[in-house]
């Protein structure tokens, strides 16, 4: 039998042969030596005793055996040779008894280079064995800010705490994201039931994944399984079986294949104009057009009006195109949405007729994919920036505009060049505001400080406090009134000495123009296009030029700096000057851009520094409240999770002379 194994193994390793000499591709094994220095190699992290995934081994440690065995470990060596006796005897070593001995391999970049026992690994590999027990040493690449080292740097911050090596990601955050759905602190270990469980559902998965057609994506298993936990949760997934999970997984197809783009998100910066929709997508989205003669919309807030700014302007949006469309549309507010299971009221919504339904924070992302997968009929927009999903739409208002502006008014009223600032949460967006502020308060006074504190940490009025006990007396503060409080609480910009407060200008947001742009486009099928003619997801992040971001002046605010603030908004407006022009200083002196370029919307969008003139950091997220901590879950930069590799870089180097 083994003869026959071997004649197999034979042509498995010669047909992967010719196809490596036909693609252009080395027929023979990568070898470790080849591209890492002797001095790396003994440099390397002991992880002990490793249940190895077999397809991760890819090659040798040294030159020793790399003409003997095929790039799929198959071996190439004639029959009748030593070497093909010594892997028949291994043979029928495994077929009696099981290969027992580990392997030593080192691990570079999640990928295993063999020094001893390749032949183990290639009989193991032929009769399918999925992990191969090793004992692995770590190598770690040099720190160089590509995207591959500090994604692999993610990887190894996420091992330390959950030993799991077989799982992948193509874009950075997701292991964090992972381990966050799991319901894990960020540096919570996992017990070995945990990691057998996972192990488990991992390989289910993985067979729905084939099964419906995955092999051929270039995304990861590990990608696809995320999305599908986004939607359906880790829970649920547990206990599936493979044939629903299939069916689930051919649902939400579309985030799956998006997985595969580099750049998934396509921004939307302005309202469009109506044209014929475009090509159909593989899954229409079925919009809510003319028929019925009523469109009902629904509103789903965390909150309600009477105690959340936030709720409130959403809700002076939810009336104000209700008087604007009348009889075209029926709109209906549901309130406190998150004190229960937020799915249930999506649920609700829909029964009672909505074919529309805005979220109005991004604590609802996961009930809104839920949601928009089970009812491809529904319309779904979620008020939240940088959320890559196929099924449903997300809304935001570039208010970075407005805060530059309130910077330069605040710079150019200072004596001291103090500022201070008061921000909500470290999430998509707000990071762009605060440098926005300072960039603002820089250009009109150069030697302006900008001193940042978070509400979530101290609270609203705690921050503008402390920040007034510094002596500074301009304070950008909340930006909406919290009208239900207490009425001493600032908001917008306002000059604080003492008990005096006086609210200079706030920045607006105007939902009502907003939902009233988004219902126009409804009803003039251009959404309906604009969905339809793209394969991306799509995020709506209007501003000043769309007519959403506005900033209202009081009387206490001089007319010169009102002209000021005016002809800066102008210039936004028409494009003739932007808030980020490179080069950008950081606070730890970095360098972004040159050349006197614009950051693009992307850039500053997943802003996560601060820059040169802001005196304060971004929070770590155990400072969080439990608001800010479940707002960062949903929609945190990556920084204000605390779940950065390179905080662990040097926990993870061995002492002088340690596996020498």
């Amino acid at each position: 039998m083994p003869d026959t194994y071997y004649k197999e193994a034979l042509k498995l390793a010669q047909k992967e042969y010719r196809n490596s000499v036909y693609k252009g591709k080395s027929p023979c094994l990568p070898v470790l030596d080849d591209f890492l220095s002797g001095e790396r190699t003994s440099a390397g992290i002991d992880l002990g005793l490793v249940q190895i995934p077999a397809d991760k081994i890819v090659g040798t440690k040294t030159r020793g055996r790399v003409n003997a065995f095929a790039p799929n470990f198959m071996p190439i060596m004639e029959d009748g040779t030593e070497f093909a006796e010594k892997w028949k005897h291994l043979c029928k070593a495994h077929l009696n008894e099981g290969i027992r001995d580990p392997i030593k391999a080192y691990e570079y970049m999640n990928r295993y280079y063999v020094e001893e026992g390749n032949k183990r690994v290639s009989v193991l590999k032929f009769f399918g064995a999925v992990n191969i027990t090793g004992t692995v040493t770590r190598i770690l690449p040099e720190r160089n800010g590509e995207e591959e080292v500090e994604l692999y740097y993610e990887f190894v911050n996420f091992y330390k705490y959950s030993k799991i090596n077989f799982i992948e990601f193509s874009k950075r955050g997701s292991y964090a994201t992972l381990q966050k759905l799991l319901g894990k602190e960020p540096e919570e270990e996992w017990t070995e039931d945990e990691q057998k469980e996972f192990a488990a559902v991992y390989h289910y998965f993985e067979q729905a994944y084939a099964a419906a057609g995955g092999k051929k994506l270039s995304s990861t298993v590990g990608d696809a399984m995320l999305s599908y936990i986004k939607v359906y949760g880790y829970p649920e997934l547990k206990v599936t079986e493979t044939a629903d999970i299939k069916k689930k997984l051919q649902h939400m197809w579309e985030d799956v294949e998006l997985q595969e783009d580099e750049e998934p998100i396509e921004l939307k910066l302005d309202p469009a104009e109506e044209k014929k929709p475009g090509v159909l997508s593989k899954v229409p989205l079925v919009l809510p057009i003319v028929a019925p003669p009523i469109l009902k919309v629904a509103f789903l807030y965390d909150g309600t009006p009477e105690r959340s700014g936030w709720v409130h302007d959403h809700e002076k949006g939810r009336l104000h195109i209700q008087r604007i469309f009348d009889d075209k549309i029926e709109t209906k507010a549901y309130s406190n949405v998150m004190e229960n299971d937020p799915l249930e009221v999506f649920e609700q919504a829909i029964k009672d007729g909505a074919k529309l339904i805005f979220a109005t924070t991004p604590r609802l992302m996961p009930a809104s994919l839920r949601a928009a997968v089970e009812h491809p009929d529904i319309l779904i927009m979620i008020c939240s920036l940088n959320k890559s999903h196929r099924y449903i739409l997300s809304y935001y208002t570039r208010m970075y505009e407005a805060k530059f502006i309130l910077g330069a008014v605040a710079g150019s009223l200072t004596e001291s060049g103090k500022l201070g600032y008061v921000c909500d949460y470290p999430i998509y967006g707000q990071i762009a505001g605060i440098n926005a502020f300072a960039l603002g308060a820089q250009m009109a006074n150069p030697r302006a400080k900008v001193y940042i504190e978070w509400s979530s940490v101290k609270g609203a009025k705690e921050a503008a406090t402390a920040l007034a006990e510094k002596g500074i007396h301009f304070i950008s503060s909340q930006d909406t009134a919290r009208f239900m409080m207490d009425n001493r609480d600032s908001y917008g910009l306002s000059y604080i000495e003492g008990d005096k407060l006086d609210l200079l200008a706030t920045p607006v947001w105007k939902w009502g123009a907003y939902y009233e742009a988004i219902l126009r486009q409804v009803f003039n099928k251009t959404l309906k296009a604009e969905y339809e003619s793209s394969s991306k997801a799509l995020n709506y992040y209007w501003g000043m030029s769309a007519g959403v971001v506005d900033i209202v002046y009081s009387d206490t605010l001089p007319l010169a700096s009102r002209r000021f603030a005016d002809f800066m908004k102008q210039s936004i407006v028409h494009n003739v000057f932007a808030p980020f022009i490179t080069p950008l200083t950081t606070q730890n002196g970095e360098i972004i851009g040159k050349d006197e370029k614009t950051l693009s919307l992307e850039q500053i969008i997943n802003m996560d520094y601060l820059v040169e003139n802001v005196v304060g950091s971004i929070p770590k997220y155990v400072e969080l409240s439990p608001m800010g901590k479940a707002t960062v879950d949903m929609a945190g930069i990556e920084q204000s999770q605390n779940i950065t590799a390179r905080d662990d870089e040097e926990d993870e180097k061995p002492e002088d002379g340690e596996n020498e």
